[in-house]
């Protein structure tokens, strides 16, 4: 598959919506006061010809918001340059991270799974997910209002009887559909409660047309990794994100 990376960098951002991004020569720089790495990172547009100079100006443009600056920055061959600034300025890598793409014939299934419901509006079923026991709260507030303000997102969930007990959402722009905040609260793991909503959100957006499929999996989270290659997704690039400590 060939991918356009500014294309998926931007439909990142549109999905994880921060209340402004400013832009640079091969850069989006999203700015947000919020616990979602993806939308309070820089993250450049290219991989290749970046220019080390840059972070000064990153930097300067991070600190005039009263903002910490950290970077996204892919784990390529023509990064490494970028890599070796970074940590001279005393950044680190941590939290590696997997794009994973996957085309529109990608192995959804046809068997009956649990009832979806799919809005274009965040419903207060969908939110509680976010805040139910088991998960940060602070990290559940800002997933729901980062998702919530994105003007391309659809919004999944299932009940259990009266009770919602997973969640998650599809983004579609710049000719992809991404997968974000895919979450089941502790109890109701293990009966495929997330495959049903990614199979009902993949669906639901390809009535649009043929897309590109996208998604971001921590590494360690070796269950996810395993569903998402088991429908047919594959990584792209990995990616640290590179922060000081505080």
């Amino acid at each position: 598959m060939q991918i356009d990376i500014e294309a998926l960098e931007r439909a990142t951002l549109d999905a994880v919506a921060p209340p402004e991004i400013v832009e640079i020569d091969g850069w989006l720089l999203p700015l947000d006061r919020s616990t979602i790495g993806r939308a309070i990172s820089a993250v450049p547009i290219r991989h290749d010809a970046l220019l080390p100079q840059q972070i000064d100006e990153i930097e300067t443009i991070y600190r005039s918001y009263g903002l910490h600056t950290q970077f996204r920055m892919p784990d390529q061959d023509s990064c490494r340059n970028m890599h070796a600034v970074l940590e001279l300025k005393g950044y680190r890598p941590v939290q590696p991270t997997l794009v994973q793409v996957a085309t529109a014939n990608t192995n959804l299934s046809s068997t009956p799974q649990s009832p979806v419901q799919i809005s274009a509006e965040p419903s207060m079923e969908w939110k509680s997910v976010y805040l139910a026991n088991g998960f940060d709260p602070v990290d559940g507030a800002n997933r729901i209002k980062a998702l919530s303000r994105s003007v391309f997102v659809q919004y999944a969930h299932i009940n259990d009887g009266s009770t919602p007990v997973a969640s998650g959402t599809a983004s579609c722009s710049h000719g992809w559909v991404g997968l974000h905040g895919m979450r089941t609260i502790p109890q109701a793991r293990g009966r495929g409660l997330a495959t049903a909503i990614i199979n009902a959100l993949i669906k639901d957006a390809l009535r649009a047309g043929p897309q590109n499929l996208y998604l971001q999996v921590e590494e360690a989270n070796t269950g996810a990794v395993r569903l998402y290659r088991g429908m047919g997704f594959s990584t792209a690039w990995r990616y640290h994100y590179w922060k000081k400590s505080i």
